[in-house]
Parts: structure tokens; sequence; C-alpha cells
């Protein structure tokens, strides 16, 4: 058996699978210490490396495609503080790093795991059931049904339907986007038979989210989501490879300037409103006058 215990967390193999334990340290991520511990069978990993800095260092993980419900919910999204496939190492602890890694990549040869993609989930996904309140509403998943309440921060016309209710079955897809830059996240389920293209802050299928502390919790209710669902490289073709996304012209520093300009009017407003904290409102007018 390996094992590396850090402030991070602690990571052990036992020749079958990882055990990935997040630390209680201050700088764990509340995703990730609310994700908890995580199994990864020896079956689902593609590679494991070891990067090296001068202070600390990074083990990581890189899985099979298709293999895990949350790499495939967030799609890469995930920001490196949440990232559970992940582990810092301090520079006294290289040595025992770097036997970890050794004692992976021999036990991935030794059953000659392959690292193509796979058509069946090898993670069960976050546990059932969650309730993550952030943004402008509530997501709550039992496993059969998921429900969206909305707070007074929800746009009218889009908490003048009530509560959403739709079990599994109607659910076709769920996408977790977080906030970036100017951008809004959200986590959006596509519902059959109610399709809508509505921005997040109207659409009633959607969560919208400010770029705060909880976003990355709604992840886990995408995840588990996404778990229930059909694997989608069961029924998709083979040979068929997804569209590339057309290339985005960039933006002048004059729009980026303008842009910036708006995002502050807005979080002043937000900030008056009661919706951001002082806390809150001062570290996004930082990030914002940082970018300016």
């Amino acid at each position: 058996m390996a094992e590396i215990l850090q402030k991070d967390g602690t990571w052990t193999f036992d020749g079958d699978a990882l055990r990935l334990t997040p630390g209680r340290d201050k700088n764990v991520s509340l995703f990730r210490k609310t994700l908890g511990e995580l199994t990864v069978p020896l079956g689902a990993l593609a590679g494991i490396s070891f990067e090296q800095g001068k202070k600390t260092g990074r083990l990581r993980l890189r899985l099979r495609d298709g293999s895990d419900p949350l790499l495939h919910a967030t799609g890469g999204r995930l920001t490196e503080p949440h990232d559970p496939y992940q582990l810092t190492v301090e520079s006294d602890r290289y040595g025992v790093a770097e036997y970890f890694v050794d004692e992976v990549r021999d036990a991935l040869l030794l059953d000659q795991v392959p690292a193509d993609p796979v058509d069946t989930y090898l993670l069960p996904g976050p546990a059932v059931p969650l309730s993550v309140s952030a943004g402008d509403g509530t997501a709550r998943f039992d496993g059969e049904r998921v429900r969206l309440d909305w707070n007074w921060k929800t746009e009218d016309a889009k908490a003048a339907a009530g509560s959403r209710v739709f079990v599994l079955a109607d659910i076709s897809a769920v996408e977790w986007q977080p906030a970036v830059g100017l951008e809004n996240g959200y986590l959006r389920f596509t519902v059959r038979n109610a399709p809508t293209k509505a921005p997040p802050k109207y659409d009633p299928n959607s969560v919208e989210l400010w770029g705060f502390k909880k976003d990355p919790l709604m992840a886990l209710v995408a995840a588990a989501v996404q778990a229930r669902l059909p694997h989608p490289a069961a029924a998709a073709p083979k040979d068929v490879r997804p569209p590339r996304p057309e290339p985005t012209a960039p933006s002048t520093g004059e729009d980026d300037h303008d842009a910036l300009l708006r995002r502050l009017r807005e979080l002043g407003e937000l900030h008056r409103t009661g919706v951001l904290t002082d806390e809150e409102f001062a570290m996004a007018k930082q990030a914002i006058l940082k970018r300016m």
C-alpha cells in the first residue's frame, strides 16, 4: 500500500483503488470538503503525474474519458482549488509523491489498464439527497426528482411560475457553468417537451450563479443527476465527433473597459440592495479593478 498525507488531503492506494480524502486545512475548498472522500477504481485511471515546484508540488490524476459523472457534468470547468483529482504536496514530501506515482503506474502496467474512453460510469457520483442554495435559487435532488425553489433575488418573471419539480425521466441533460469574467454562471436542466433558450436569469429550469463561494456546490447536483442519466457514449455513434466551437473574435480594449464599468455598476446595485455583503462586494470590486 502507498499513502501520502498532506494538509491538502490524503491519498491512499491499495493496489485496486485510490482513496482521496480532502484535508481539514482552511485552504481546502468548500467544494472538496462537501464532496468528501472519493474512491477511484484503478480501471478508471488513465494516468498519474507529479509536478515539482520551488515550495510545493502537485499530484494529478487523469481519469479515462466518460468514467466520472462529475467530470462530465462540469466539462473541465472546475478550477484548481476545487479539483478533487489534484493534491498539493509540500517540498519535504517530494520523494513520497514520486514513490506514490511509481506504485500507481506499476499497477496500471501490471493490470494492463487501457487509457481509452469508456461508455459507462466507473464512479458513482455524489451521494444523494443533495440540497444546495446559491445564486437565485435552491436546487434539491433526492435521486428521483429535482426541485428548484427561488429566493428574493430571483427575477420576478422567473419566480412568478413558482417552484419547479421534474422527475429524472423528464431530464435529457444537465449542465453546470461557473461565472467567468463578466458572464454569470448557471445550473441548467434540459427538460423534455419543455425546451427553452431563455438566459438563466429568466429560465425556470436554471439557477443563475454570480460567482460566489457556494457556486461550485451546484456542480454536485449536476454530477448526481448526470450519474443517473444514460451515459452519453452508450448511445452515441462511435465515429461521430462533436462539432468544434466557432472561434470568437477578440474584443477591443475599449469594449472590455466599458463592460467592466457596467459590471461595477451592477455590483454596486447588488450591494446597495443587500444582495452582496460588504466583503463579497469588496472582493468582486477588487477583481474587476485589477482587470482594468
